[in-house]
């Protein structure tokens, strides 16, 4: 071989030497590069791993146990209808069964206390009015509320109530009109959800028309008061599906 020939060859290898070189440090600096974004996804995505896991949590505990998932109801049209004639006997026993989404509970109406409002609430629960009315406001510890048929707080039945407020205040449980700037609602009531709440109420002079009181399914008011949020609209919808009213005479001594 010639001097010429090998200096050649010795020339190519040490370009292909070179060559081999820069792509082995090609290679390593990529390796490098995954390692060092590995470094910082792996914990960015575990914290997405995370986050989706208490988002998760969060669902779960919106959809409280014994509520079954429903949709928020379409608005209904407010207004248009007149005070109802006093057509009920005050000496009669009026109970109302209501059932939600989240359970049942029966609230005994106090006719003689406030014969007026409990006229008006049984006239509006036997047309159906509050069936498919969802309970707007959840405020935790204090009251539910519902009985607005465009379910923003807003509406009503397109009147007022005369106020029949109760002399010795509220309690836990105890059922009542809501009121606005024009007087005491026409359908929106609510239910009081703890002792708490009962006080933070007022008076004397109360200004709540006290017309009845849970005297069974507690545990359901409980468990949608757990549903409130900072800003009183509930976790959950909770929707009204029907109140059933029935009447009886008082039990003769």
């Amino acid at each position: 071989m010639s001097k010429a020939n090998k200096r050649e060859r010795q020339r190519l290898n040490r370009e292909q030497r070179r060559e081999y070189e820069n792509q082995l440090a090609k290679r390593r600096k990529a390796w490098k590069t995954a390692r060092t974004f590995a470094f910082i996804a792996l914990p960015v995505i575990a914290l997405g791993v995370v986050l989706n896991l208490t988002k998760s949590d969060d669902t779960k505990v919106a959809s409280a146990p014994g509520c079954t998932s429903v949709s928020a109801p379409d608005p209904k049209a407010a207004g248009g209808r007149t005070i109802p004639d006093l057509s009920i006997d005050p000496a009669q026993i009026f109970v109302a069964d209501v059932a939600t989404n989240c359970g049942a509970f029966t609230i005994t109406l106090d006719a003689a206390q406030a014969p007026q409002t409990v006229n008006n609430f049984v006239t509006l629960a036997r047309d159906g009015f509050y069936d498919g009315l969802p309970f707007h406001r959840v405020q935790k510890d204090f009251v539910i509320q519902g009985g607005d048929p465009k379910g923003d707080g807003t509406g009503g039945p397109g009147y007022t109530l005369p106020d029949e407020p109760p002399t010795d205040g509220y309690s836990k449980g105890s059922v009542a009109m809501a009121r606005s700037a024009r007087g005491t609602s026409g359908s929106q009531f609510f239910v009081v959800t703890s002792t708490t709440g009962a006080q933070a109420l007022g008076g004397p002079p109360y200004q709540y028309s006290l017309f009845g009181q849970v005297t069974s399914g507690i545990t359901t008011i409980d468990r949608i008061n757990r549903l409130g949020t900072a800003d009183q609209s509930p976790k959950q919808v909770v929707v009204i599906k029907r109140i059933t009213i029935t009447e009886t005479a008082p039990a003769t001594p």
